[in-house]
């Protein structure tokens, strides 16, 4: 199965910013990248992988924490 490509809006909607923040992971390096011409597009699984990487999991409450809130 091929990647799909996204551009710059198609990121910045998907994660529901500006296109200045793709824009910046980009010029940054932050996330892959192709070039097609003078195009900048982002695969999907970078993008996915990008999420994936930058994802904060919560902390489990320790017992005595618990215990201190009933």
């Amino acid at each position: 199965m091929k990647d799909r490509l996204l551009s710059v809006a198609e990121v910045a909607e998907y994660l529901g910013t500006t296109e200045r923040f793709p824009r910046r992971l980009i010029a940054e390096r932050r996330i892959v990248f192709v070039k097609v011409g003078r195009h900048v597009r982002i695969p999907e699984s970078a993008l996915e992988s990008f999420i994936a990487a930058n994802t904060v999991l919560p902390v489990p409450l320790a017992q005595s924490a618990l215990r201190a809130v009933a």
